[in-house]
């Protein structure tokens, strides 16, 4: 090859390289615009924390965060952001997170220092919505990237997440099963991967990772909760400090629990499996109004459901789906967002 010829290749390679990094660039955007949208009601929730340090409230603080959460989840019914089912797994959410506060407070794991008339065993009611919100983010993020999972195994991963959860409680009597039960849940899901769309494309990733991804989040949301004084650690109770890393496995292990939860109301709906297609009507319904970003986010994100063979191919890179969607012409290529 000539010096000439390969200034020619050179010239015409290098917009198709530029085309594809401002693509990249596009759908990580995105991409991030809809994980902002999905944690809105936890964003309304650090709202509620960050406003109630410092205006002055005719009652107490917790009390009030139970109406602010309260007013929240009823607003997210109202202007249609959750559906009557999403919101009664938000509430169960609540439910089996005031049962693991009222365990842990009085074990002494953390404590609720302020007064309130909503307190019960040392635990206020707004506790609970702080797991919500957890909830409301995994529904959210079902919706916003029409989130989809191949080869699921139902049943392995609810025993996991009841193991997980019963040893929650256990450990303070009996040996810490957090280690073990975190290597069987990556065995379990070793062939599990989730599917999301964003902007016509759809990518995949190891289920187990998106577990580990989250859960490092909510380790940096658990520092600025408890920097706010949503509730305090032994270590915390005189001065602030950052929460041990350790927290960060315990977290990622909700967060399998979390999904559990989630997916069975996704199976119920039909909205589980990436080899089936999503039920019939809008697959955002009125949550396309808030998802609507620039470049025309929401359309990309709400989407007809891409079909996906339930046995296909368990190797590849991260991100990367080996067949085109079904009904469509979407782009499937390498640019690879992480959740």
């Amino acid at each position: 090859m000539t010096s000439v010829e390969a200034d020619l290749r050179g010239t015409t390679a290098a917009p198709g390289r530029r085309a594809r990094l401002v693509h990249g660039l596009a759908q990580l955007v995105r991409f991030g615009v809809a994980e902002a949208l999905s944690c809105l009601f936890a964003a309304g929730v650090f709202l509620g924390l960050a406003l109630s340090t410092v205006v002055p409230l005719p009652i107490a603080r917790y009390d009030a965060l139970l109406v602010w959460c309260l007013l929240l989840t009823l607003g997210f019914r109202l202007v249609r952001l959750e559906s009557t089912r999403e919101m009664l797994v938000i509430l169960a959410f609540h439910a089996v997170g005031t049962a693991l506060e009222l365990f842990k407070v009085a074990q002494g794991s953390w404590v609720y220092p302020e007064d309130a008339v909503t307190k019960v065993a040392g635990v206020p009611l707004y506790a609970g919505f702080m797991y919500a919100a957890v909830g409301s983010y995994i529904c959210q993020a079902w919706r916003r990237l029409d989130l989809r999972v191949s080869r699921y195994p139902t049943v392995a991963a609810s025993f996991v997440a009841v193991a997980i959860y019963v040893n929650f409680f256990t450990h303070h009597w009996l040996p810490d099963l957090r280690v073990p039960l975190a290597v069987v849940g990556v065995l379990v899901l070793r062939r599990t991967w989730v599917h999301y769309r964003v902007g016509g494309t759809t990518y995949r990733m190891p289920l187990a990772l998106s577990f580990l991804l989250i859960g490092a989040f909510l380790w940096l949301a658990e520092n600025a909760a408890t920097f706010l004084g949503a509730w305090k650690y032994p270590g915390q109770v005189d001065v602030w400090e950052v929460v041990h890393a350790s927290k960060l496995g315990a977290w990622a292990l909700l967060v399998t629990l979390s999904f559990v939860i989630v997916a069975t109301l996704k199976r119920v709906e039909g909205q589980l499996y990436a080899d089936r297609p999503a039920s019939a009507g809008p697959a955002a319904g009125p949550a396309a109004g808030p998802a609507a970003g620039p470049a025309g986010a929401s359309a990309a994100l709400v989407g007809a459901r891409p079909g996906d063979d339930d046995a296909g191919p368990a190797a590849g890179p991260v991100g990367h789906v080996d067949r085109p969607a079904v009904g469509g012409d979407e782009a499937v290529d390498d640019v690879h967002p992480q959740p």
